[in-house]
């Protein structure tokens, strides 16, 4: 390595800063990373949590960029300090960005939504206090907001903070590349008989909030109407043991097999293979990476409309379906619709496929977010990769294949949608 690069990781000129480094922030650091070729640093502020490591999730990364402040707080805190820019988020520690807020120096902050349980606790005082003395006092200062989630704005909006400063984002799991005709051609369960049939996927912790259950009911529902599928849930949790019994209760042991936990890959596996993801969170899901994973692997995604994601990645009927918050009747006609057109679901899968392969992907969000912090703050991290760019560039502010369907892309102004109109405004505004 030349003396350059040398200087360049011991004087980064920008510092993510975040909780732990996990799998989904994995690619959108890698890709950093070499498009400012090595002057880039990922602040892990705490180890990971043992929750985490049960699901299959590796406590154990070794990445160039890595570097722990539980290790090293001295050499840490000159960077965050001393950066030209600094991402920040994943923690509620705001000791971190104590001096560099006081000095007036520029942070791009990412936030899934304040009020995930509900709008109505922007009313306490001690609540909006917190928020005035994290957030909104900086209104006027160079700090903006990447919106982790299209419910994000509103709640931001409430509190008065970052106005004109909050853009889209999210979590950018890998990507992978397949020949797609290949890939859909191999979507479908094959049964003990080696016949095919439609394949539906479902993984996450069996808690409430997730409504594993509806998974299960859409399960009876789908039988009830001579319909042929099969459906495997992934994961464990609380309700594992009950959902079980509502299987055998349900006499769906044909239809519905119980995969446990699954490390990541495996998980992917899966949804190679699978026809229909499903993902019935409610507003507590701040985002939902196994939306772009699933779309990532050809799935037709029909997610509740209050997930994070599913707006900013899902035009509905195009390359995806929404069903309203909490609407099990919606779900599961929804459901049915598709397991009945091979042909529909094929091309939502292909368009989701692309959805994330032209524009949801940790390259474009790099690529996105140095442009946004150029624009917004006049600072150019990476000129050598615009150079290498700049033949093939195409023009505008941000990178978004003309072909892949959605709304919304990585740095975009984010747009404040209110919880009420959302579902409308998805519904009745998809392309």
């Amino acid at each position: 390595m030349d003396q350059e690069k040398v200087e360049n990781l011991k004087k980064p000129r920008f510092v993510f800063v975040s909780n732990y480094l996990n799998h989904h922030q994995i690619p959108f650091c890698r890709a950093t990373y070499e498009r400012l070729e090595g002057s880039f640093v990922f602040v892990q502020t705490e180890p990971m949590e043992e929750e985490r490591l049960r699901m299959g999730w590796n406590g154990e990364i070794d990445e160039p960029y890595l570097e722990l402040y539980y290790e090293k707080p001295k050499e840490c805190a000159e960077w965050i300090r001393e950066a030209d820019v600094v991402l920040y988020g994943g923690t509620d520690e705001e000791s971190y960005l104590k001096e560099r807020l006081k000095s007036g120096k520029p942070i791009v902050r990412y936030s899934e939504r304040l009020y995930k349980s509900g709008q109505w606790k922007a009313a306490s005082p001690r609540g909006l206090r917190k928020k005035y003395l994290d957030h909104t006092r900086w209104r006027k200062a160079p700090v903006y907001l990447l919106c982790s989630g299209a419910y994000v704005p509103s709640d931001f909006h409430i509190v008065r903070a970052y106005p004109g400063k909050m853009f889209c984002w999210g979590y950018f799991p890998e990507t992978k590349h397949y020949d797609l005709d290949e890939l859909m051609a191999d979507k479908g369960y094959l049964g003990a008989d080696g016949k095919k049939i439609p394949y539906l996927l479902w993984s996450g912790r069996m808690i409430d909030w997730k409504h594993p259950e509806l998974v299960v009911e859409t399960a009876k529902y789908l039988k009830d109407r001579g319909l042929e599928f099969h459906l495997d849930l992934i994961g464990g949790g609380d309700l594992a043991e009950k959902l079980k019994k509502m299987v055998a209760d349900l006499d769906l042991g044909e239809q519905v097999s119980f995969l446990g936990f699954l490390a990541p890959q495996e998980v992917r596996s899966h949804m190679e293979k699978a026809d229909i993801y499903l993902i019935t969170s409610d507003r507590m899901e701040g985002w939902g990476a196994v939306a772009n994973e699933a779309m990532n692997s050809g799935c037709t995604v029909i997610a509740d409309h209050m997930i994070g994601a599913a707006p900013y990645l899902i035009s509905h009927g195009v390359n995806g379906c929404l069903y309203r918050d909490g609407n099990a009747t919606m779900l599961f006609r929804t459901v049915e619709d598709l397991l009945k057109d091979q042909a529909k679901r094929e091309r939502m899968g292909r368009a989701a496929y692309a959805t994330i392969c032209g524009v949801w992907n940790a390259e474009n969000a790099a690529k996105s977010l140095c442009r946004l912090i150029e624009r917004e703050m006049g600072i150019t991290l990476d000129a050598p990769a615009r150079e290498r760019e700049a033949k093939a560039a195409e023009g505008g502010d941000y990178s978004k294949d003309p072909g892949a369907s959605t709304r919304f892309a990585p740095c975009e102004p984010a747009p404040v949608i209110s919880e009420r109109k959302m579902f409308r405004y998805l519904t009745e505004n998809g392309k």
